[in-house]
């Protein structure tokens, strides 16, 4: 299965969210591949505490393979490569974890006939290979998403299942831009269906995720002043009303991952050990991973709404 992980605006939790949604599904037994299709700013690296790709590979990474400047673009064993303390020793009855990084001075680029051959070829290889390929897509309506909806229109990859997880953030303007993204006058639908893809069975593929959302229940939020609480309560009653009103409310909803501080102050890997052990991360957070890594090939959360 491919999973395509997209946000209008940059700084929704995609990256860092869909890292660690692969993760766990590796954690679970699966062999999992993550693509850093965000070309403008390859960072996945970093979420995974890979030196040397930190802000993407030198040469041979994603954008020089489909520009056609390499054969094939690098892998990193993330189990053999991190840095992360925990992830050094691969953990009993994992499947494979390996990133495929960006180049380090890509960009955007547009895409062509060549360029379009070569991200079929090697989906279909990964896809083959892989029980879970993550393709994290840069933000916006940018040549990634494009790539990704002119390559799932290609006859050949009909028969491969692909899910879309649309990433935002719990405000006002995050929830409009991410119901334009998909749904707008030249949203991923409308791109879509421009390109050969049947409308009703791509917006079914399609599902949201809110990322950092503060609950004004939680112990966090117990001690502010009454009116504040008040208004915080009154804000998220709002959204929920807004994002009903522009089509992805709960229906479309896959998750949420609520407000975690780990994550606000260093985007990486959520351990059962910074939860259980040095307590650095929330259990909360811990439990929405788990449950969103569950529902990405769960057919029950992706029946048509």
């Amino acid at each position: 299965m491919i999973v395509f992980a997209a946000s209008d605006k940059g700084g929704t939790g995609r990256s860092v969210t869909s890292a660690n949604l692969a993760y766990r599904r590796a954690l679970a037994g699966d062999d999992v591949c993550y693509l850093d299709f965000d070309f403008g700013s390859p960072t996945a690296a970093a979420v995974f505490d890979v030196p040397g790709a930190l802000r993407g590979v030198e040469t041979g990474g994603l954008h020089s393979y489909l520009q056609g400047r390499n054969t094939e673009p690098v892998r990193i064993d993330v189990w053999a490569d991190t840095e992360h303390e925990l992830l050094r020793h691969r953990p009993a009855g994992s499947g494979n974890l390996v990133l495929l990084p960006g180049d380090r001075s890509g960009g955007e680029f547009t895409v062509g006939r060549e360029t379009l051959r070569r991200c079929v070829d090697l989906l279909l290889r990964l896809n083959g290979e892989f029980d879970v390929v993550v393709v994290d897509l840069s933000a916006g309506r940018s040549y990634a998403v494009d790539l990704a909806l002119e390559a799932t229109s290609r006859r050949e990859m009909r028969s491969v299942p692909a899910r879309w997880l649309v990433y935002h953030r719990w405000t006002r303007q995050h929830v409009i831009a991410a119901a334009g993204l998909v749904f707008g006058g030249r949203g991923i639908v409308a791109g879509g269906v421009a390109r050969g893809h049947d409308e009703a069975r791509l917006t079914g593929s399609i599902r949201f995720v809110r990322a950092a959302v503060p609950d004004p229940e939680s112990p966090l939020w117990s001690q502010v002043p009454p009116a504040q609480s008040a208004w915080m309560r009154k804000c998220d009653q709002d959204l929920d009303v807004l994002a009903a009103d522009l089509d992805i409310g709960y229906t479309r909803l896959l998750g949420s991952v609520p407000l975690e501080p780990v994550l606000q102050w260093r985007e990486q890997l959520i351990t059962d050990e910074d939860v259980l052990a040095s307590r650095i991360a929330n259990i909360e957070t811990l439990q929405a991973l788990e449950e969103l890594a569950g529902k990405l090939t769960d057919d029950e959360f992706w029946g048509q709404p």
